[in-house]
Parts: C-alpha cells; sequence; structure tokens
C-alpha cells in the first residue's frame, strides 16, 4: 500500500509541476546529523528534495515539495550486548515557502512525512532552512528537517545544495 501510495503522489507532483509555466523546478541533495533522540540512534543522514515554487511577488515563492531523507542507524553498546540500530527512511510530501533577501533566502517546508521502515508510522513534517543563492542556477542551504512521530520527534540538521533545473 505504501509503494502505490508513493508512487500516486510522485506521479501527481510531476504532473501538477509540468502544466504551470511560471516557476522553478528545484532539486537539493543534503547532509545532515541526527539531532536529540535521533542522534542517540543514528550516526548521519543524507536527504534529497524536489520542489516546484511558483513566483507569487519579486520576493515570495511557494510551491509544492517532495523529498527523501535516509538517517543510518548507529551500534548502541548496552554493556554485554551491542544492538544494531536499523535505517530509519521518510518521504515528505508537502509545501514550502521562501522569501528573498537579494542572493539570501529564508522559508520553511510544512507538510506530511510518511515512515517507509518497518515500524515507522511517519508523522507531521517541518523544515526551517535559509540559503545563500550563489548563481542562478545553484544555492548553498541549511536546513533543520523535524519529523513529529509517536513519543517524539525525529530532527536532523542538514546542509546541501540546491540546482535549479530549468
Amino acid at each position: 500500500m505504501k509503494k502505490a501510495t508513493l508512487l500516486f503522489l510522485m506521479l501527481t507532483l510531476a504532473l501538477s509541476t509540468s502544466t504551470f509555466a511560471q516557476g522553478d523546478f528545484k532539486a537539493g541533495a543534503h547532509l545532515g546529523l541526527p539531532i536529540g533522540d535521533a542522534g542517540d540512534l543514528a550516526t548521519f543522514a543524507i536527504a534529497v528534495d524536489l520542489g516546484y515554487l511558483f513566483e507569487i511577488s519579486d520576493d515570495f515563492s511557494a510551491g509544492p515539495t517532495l523529498g527523501y531523507s535516509h538517517s543510518f542507524g548507529d551500534e548502541i553498546d548496552a554493556g554485554l550486548i551491542t544492538v544494531e540500530v536499523d535505517d530509519v527512511q521518510f518521504l515528505p510530501i508537502g509545501g514550502e515557502a521562501r522569501y528573498a533577501f537579494d542572493d539570501f533566502f529564508v522559508g520553511g517546508g510544512l507538510g506530511y512525512a510518511i515512515g517507509i521502515n518497518d515500524g515507522n508510522d511517519g508523522g507531521f513534517y517541518y523544515s526551517p532552512r535559509f540559503g545563500y543563492n550563489v548563481s542562478d542556477k545553484v544555492t548553498i542551504m541549511a536546513a533543520y528537517r523535524g519529523v513529529s512521530v509517536d513519543g517524539g520527534s525525529w530532527d536532523i540538521i542538514t546542509a546541501g545544495v540546491e540546482v535549479n533545473l530549468n
């Protein structure tokens, strides 16, 4: 069921973004560090994002986003035994908004993160971020990515590069 939902959502995003002419199709790749409870269970993380941002005004843009994050499980030494923690994966689906200040921007994303690995039910997704436009095609950015999960949250801090695909 999760695979069918994932395929449907990816197709919907692809079809909806191709029908609009005014906007920017963006793809990003990020490296991250799990923090808080996630930092106790995972060593590092990777994330990728796809999005289409509509130009609402000269300084403000917003649109749908789809992503994938993968946190690599740690080994926990529990005295007599060592426990290997499984990797944690999310598929965040939602929207993003950005406000630009010359070559800098601040923004954030909200949505729902589907849990992909076994036992991961997913949860509410939130991601404040800021970035610097190196050129018309390349942006360097940093983000805080959180997912409200049952009994807590799964949080990572990321840094990465985003490319304008238009």
